[in-house]
């Protein structure tokens, strides 16, 4: 069974790391003509680290320096390094899990960077592994190899049950080796590239995050012994996006999925986070739609019929808003899944 995320909120270990306005000798820091900057961090040592909940020690594991994290019990589960700043750009680093729990009872590991953290935690994107999943025979479990979650609201189990296999995948993983993680963030898409790989393990198109900025964080869970090292932080210049946007006005959407592509009106009003408003178009005729608004992210549902074979539908969105241009996820349950875009109607 694979263990959840949400079931311990205060195990997640957290580190935050550096601003480039306060330098350590661990850091080297650097402009180039295109206007990126870059942090390096060795994590051989714990200078810099304030400890809450976790405790931290300089180690060495399969003949590499590293910082170890092993989460105490009835803590807050973080040590935190002071005022690092991320929005758009590169984190890499190597990671390693030694689980610590009997050899009867299954522990895939969980480890991970979590990126625009809250300096309290308690907003954060992010992206982890479980390298036990990678090696199992049950190919459900194999599917559940790389995560991405973002707190609050968002763990691993609504997102598996709502979204089966979008944010989630397999990748070829060896438990308890160092595992070489990259993320590359501009805007709302995030992707995780493992150990040197061209393409990416998992793409994540719209992130749920409520921040577009914030610290950047090494997480981890209990009953193991978390490794960390070699961390790179290379900021580009940011997309031009900004939270916010109105859902309120008319909407021209387009479907595009697994069964076809539709197309359909949406007439939404806004009270508050509460949205209502009308569907017209593929699965029927001003069929009422009733959803949430958060800091321009939004969830949207309706039922209607769909065509072929004739049946009900159950039409869920969720994305974000931005200017007068939507786009997100958007399912019809068992019946379609894909991507959904929408633009503002003048008014």
């Amino acid at each position: 069974m694979t263990r959840s995320v949400k079931a311990f909120p205060h195990c997640a270990i957290v580190l935050l790391l550096l601003s480039s306005a306060h330098i350590t000798p661990a850091q080297e820091t650097h402009k180039t003509k295109s206007t990126s900057t870059s942090q390096t961090f060795a994590l051989t040592d714990i200078k810099d680290l304030t400890e809450l909940g976790v405790k931290a020690e300089p180690a060495e594991y399969h003949g590499r320096k590293a910082v170890r994290l092993i989460k105490q019990p009835n803590g807050a589960g973080i040590a935190i390094i002071k005022g690092a700043q991320f929005q758009d750009g590169i984190i890499e680093a190597d990671v390693a899990t030694k689980t610590t729990t009997p050899p009867a009872e299954r522990n895939p590991g969980f480890i991970g960077i979590a990126f625009r953290v809250r300096p309290d935690a308690s907003h954060y994107d992010l992206f982890y592994i479980r390298p036990g999943n990678s090696r199992s025979d049950n190919q459900a479990q194999r599917n559940h190899s790389v995560q991405y979650v973002a707190e609050p609201g968002f763990g691993w189990e609504p997102l598996r049950r709502q979204w089966p296999s979008i944010y989630e995948a397999y990748a070829d993983l060896q438990p308890d080796h160092w595992t070489k993680v990259k993320i590359e963030v501009h805007g709302r898409i995030a992707k995780l590239y493992l150990n040197g790989a061209p393409n990416p393990s998992l793409v994540v198109d719209g992130l749920k995050g409520e921040d577009l900025q914030g610290g950047i964080a090494l997480w981890s869970a209990t009953d193991e012994d978390a490794y960390f090292t070699n961390l790179k932080i290379t900021s580009a210049k940011p997309e031009p996006l900004q939270n916010g946007g109105e859902v309120a006005g008319t909407w021209n959407v387009s479907f595009i999925s697994d069964a076809g592509n539709y197309a359909g009106t949406m007439k939404l009003t806004r009270d508050g986070q509460s949205v209502t408003g009308k569907w017209s178009g593929a699965f029927g005729s001003d069929l009422p739609i009733s959803g949430t608004w958060r800091n321009g992210y939004v969830e949207l549902t309706f039922n209607g019929t769909w065509p072929d074979p004739t049946g009900t539908a159950t039409a869920t969105l969720a994305g974000w808003i931005d200017g007068n241009s939507a786009e997100g996820r958007m399912k019809v349950e068992g019946r379609a899944d894909g991507q959904w875009t929408a633009t503002r109607q003048p008014q």
